[in-house]
C-alpha cells in the first residue's frame, strides 16, 4: 500500500471522488451494473415501505429521526411493527450505499462524463428528501396526503435512476431522433397518463382501508367505489394508449427498440390489470395490494423505457479527462 503525501492526503479530504477517480478505471461493466443496482434499490425500498403500511406497521417507530424519544433503534417491547418499521429505515442506508457506489463507478469512469455524475448526485439529494418527508408522515399521523407526496418522490426517484442507468449504456453526442415528431408526441401523452394513473393510485390508497397502523388514521374523504373507478378509468386510457403507439410504430416501420419497449410495457400493464381487478373485486387483500405498488413501479418503469427508446446516443469518446478538477460543488 503506497504511502500518501501530505498533499495527497489533503486532496482526499477536500475531494475523495477525485481522488479514488485518479486510481481506479472501473470496467463500463461496472458502471453499468452499478447504476442498476441503485435502480433496483429504489424499488426494493417502495416495495418494502408498502409492505410497512400494509403490516399496520407505519408507527411501528412512533418518532423520527430516532425510533422513540428514548432509543435510536426498535426495542424487543415495540414487536413485530417496531422491527418492520426500523427495518425499513436501515433499507434507506442501503440504498444510499447502493447510489453511492453508482457515483463513485460514474465518477471513476474514464472519460468521465459530468452528466452521468450528476444524474447520480441528483439520486441521492432525491433518497435525502425523500427520508425526510418518511419523518414527517410519521411526526404528522400517518396523514394520507404526505404518504401520497411520499410515493410521488419515490416515483421522481426511479425516474432519475431510469434515466441514470440509460445514460451509461449510451453516449454522449445530441439525441438522434428514432421516429416522427408525431410519435414522439402520442409517447408523451402516453408518460402524462401515466402519471395521472399512479397519481390517481395514491388517492385510492389514501382513501382505502389501509392506513398503515392499527390505529384511528386520517383518511382522504373521497368515496373509494369512485376514485377507485377514476384509477380503472385511467388505467384503460393508458392501455389503449399503449396499443396504439405499438400499432403506430408497426405502422412507420420504426425499429426494434420502441416496438419492444411498447411491447413489454402492454404486457406489464395486462399483468397489473388482471391484479387491480382481482385486488378490487377480494375487496384488497395486503398480498395483492403489495404486488399491485410492485406492478405500479414496473409500470411507470416501462413507459420510461419506451420514452427513451425513441432516440438514440451514440459514443463520441468525448468527455472530460481523468486528472481534471473535480471541485464538491461542481460534482454535484
Amino acid at each position: 500500500m503506497p504511502k500518501l503525501t501530505r498533499a495527497e492526503a489533503v486532496g482526499a479530504v477536500r475531494n475523495p471522488l477525485a481522488f479514488i477517480a485518479d486510481r481506479w478505471t472501473p470496467d463500463p461493466r461496472t458502471v453499468r451494473r452499478a447504476a442498476l443496482v441503485a435502480l433496483v434499490m429504489t424499488v426494493v425500498i417502495v416495495v418494502t415501505g408498502g409492505a410497512v403500511r400494509l403490516t399496520s406497521s407505519g408507527l411501528g417507530c412512533p418518532t423520527w429521526p430516532k425510533c422513540t424519544d428514548q432509543s435510536l433503534t426498535a426495542t424487543s417491547e415495540m414487536g413485530f411493527h417496531g422491527a418492520i418499521e426500523f427495518s425499513n429505515r436501515m433499507l434507506t442506508y442501503v440504498l444510499c450505499a447502493a447510489v453511492g457506489w453508482a457515483i463513485i463507478a460514474a465518477r471513476s469512469a474514464k472519460p468521465w462524463r459530468r452528466s452521468v455524475t450528476r444524474l447520480g448526485w441528483a439520486q441521492f439529494w432525491v433518497v435525502m428528501g425523500n427520508a425526510v418527508l418518511g419523518g414527517v408522515v410519521v411526526l404528522v399521523g400517518l396523514n394520507p396526503y404526505t404518504v401520497a407526496a411520499h410515493f410521488l418522490l419515490s416515483t421522481a426517484l426511479i425516474t432519475v435512476a431510469v434515466l441514470t442507468w440509460q445514460r451509461v449504456r449510451e453516449g454522449d453526442e445530441a439525441p438522434r431522433p428514432l421516429v416522427g415528431k408525431a410519435v414522439v408526441q402520442l409517447t408523451w401523452l402516453l408518460v402524462i397518463a401515466a402519471g395521472a394513473l399512479i397519481a390517481v393510485g395514491t388517492v385510492v390508497s389514501g382513501a382505502g382501508r389501509h392506513a398503515g397502523d392499527s390505529s384511528e388514521v386520517e383518511r382522504i374523504p373521497v368515496d373509494w367505489s369512485m376514485i377507485a373507478q377514476l384509477h380503472a378509468d385511467f388505467a384503460w386510457v393508458v392501455v389503449a394508449l399503449t396499443a396504439a403507439l405499438w400499432f403506430v410504430l408497426k405502422a412507420v416501420d420504426a425499429p426494434a427498440g420502441p416496438l419492444h419497449r411498447a411491447r413489454d410495457l402492454f404486457l406489464i400493464l395486462m399483468a397489473q390489470g388482471v391484479i387491480g381487478y382481482i385486488q378490487y373485486f377480494t375487496h384488497t387483500p395486503e398480498i395483492l395490494v403489495g404486488l399491485h405498488m410492485f406492478g405500479a413501479t414496473l409500470v411507470w418503469i416501462g413507459v420510461m423505457r419506451v420514452l427513451l427508446s425513441l432516440r438514440e446516443r451514440p459514443h463520441s469518446g468525448a468527455g472530460i479527462p481523468a486528472q481534471s478538477e473535480d471541485p464538491a460543488l461542481t460534482a454535484v
